[in-house]
């Protein structure tokens, strides 16, 4: 199998339902931020010593996979076979995030201040992942709001977005790096 189709040369794209859309569509938006989304993992990854976060980042990133099948087959042009084959279970996939996050919660100093992006290497990437994040949550939304994907992708992003904040300041804090703390600007 060929790695190019030529099949949108032309500037349409199929989704997993067959329906040809233009690649400036909100959906193609949407996949593509999480795309970019999983990359930004990716690279992340690179830099976590953390065996537990590496884990659980793989996890991510495979239900990530599955985030992009739920949007790649809207609900109201899909079939009932095509819906199946990619349903989404969010609230389940949301639990879990919210579990790894308390469990890094508990090591944490309590947070008083605004940090700035930081905290070495891996906590940077993450940093970096959760604005990705929050780019693609805010694609889905709009897709979650013509009722194209179902509101349970839309949560496990938004939750998502919490559990990468949480993950950098725990890499960061596992690794010795220094959160930078913002500072106000002084008249």
């Amino acid at each position: 199998m060929k790695i190019y189709t030529r099949s949108g040369d032309a500037g349409q794209a199929s989704l997993f339902n067959g329906e040809r859309l233009y690649k400036d569509d909100d959906v193609f938006q949407a996949l593509g931020d999480v795309d970019e989304l999983n990359s930004a993992l990716g690279v992340a990854s690179a830099f976590i010593t953390n065996t537990k976060m590496l884990e659980q980042l793989e996890t991510i990133q495979s239900r990530l996979i599955d985030v992009g099948s739920a949007v790649a087959t809207p609900l109201p042009t899909s079939d009932e076979d095509k819906l199946q084959r990619t349903h989404f279970a969010g609230k389940e996939h949301t639990e879990q995030l919210e579990a790894w996050i308390d469990a890094m919660d508990e090591d944490l100093p309590k947070l008083t201040k605004f940090i700035l992006p930081s905290g070495g290497q891996a906590a940077a990437c993450l940093h970096h992942a959760r604005s990705v994040c929050r780019r693609a949550e805010r694609s889905v939304v709009v897709l979650s709001r013509r009722q194209a994907v179902s509101s349970e992708v839309n949560m496990y992003v938004n939750r998502l977005s919490d559990y990468l904040f949480t993950a950098a300041r725990h890499a960061a804090m596992t690794q010795g790096a220094v959160e930078k703390v913002y500072q106000k600007a002084r008249s």
